[in-house]
């Protein structure tokens, strides 16, 4: 048989659960004001976080406002520094040639031509044409830039010299 202590029987109420039907009614009675207390002070307290949140709303939208206002200014600033293209009908250019080689050499300009413009169309296009050809091609003008200068040689005709071939007899 089992050993069981003797108890008076409070630590068999004090180990069960507490259950809100169990409270006396005084308790329950304090216990109901203390919350309605809360809840009416509550009131308070939400019309003080609208306006928090509104505060904080404003900031954001002024905040906003003030970027906007920074990244003209400085759009502003930047289009000031960047010169137009002026190029015309008629004008000579030089044409970027992005086509990937396998080779390239450190040296060699990627700039092609010259070529002559033909015609100047709306949002930078341009119409080109090589002088040795007759054919007619259309270009982006942010690969154009004008030329200044005698006729360039091809990439194919270009001359190397090394240092003891130097024109000038210089052999340094």
């Amino acid at each position: 048989m089992a050993y069981q202590p003797q108890t008076n029987g409070q630590a068999e109420v004090s180990n069960r659960e507490i259950k809100p039907c169990h409270l006396p009614v005084e308790i329950d009675h304090k216990a109901y004001w203390a919350v309605k207390e809360c809840n009416s002070s509550l009131g308070g307290a939400r019309i003080e976080r609208k306006l928090q949140l509104v505060e904080l709303e404003y900031l954001r939208l002024e905040a906003y406002e003030n970027s906007r206002l920074y990244k003209e200014r400085m759009k502003a600033v930047h289009d000031k520094t960047i010169r137009g293209k002026e190029i015309r009908a008629g004008d000579l250019v030089l044409l970027y040639s992005s086509r990937l080689r396998l080779m390239p050499g450190k040296l060699r300009s990627r700039w092609e031509g010259p070529y002559k413009v033909k015609k100047a169309e709306q949002y930078g296009v341009y119409h080109l044409r090589h002088p040795s050809s007759s054919d007619i091609f259309k270009v982006n003008g942010h690969r154009l830039k004008l030329y200044h200068g005698e006729k360039l040689k091809s990439n194919k005709e270009m001359e190397v010299f090394f240092l003891e071939d130097a024109p000038n007899g210089n052999k340094n």
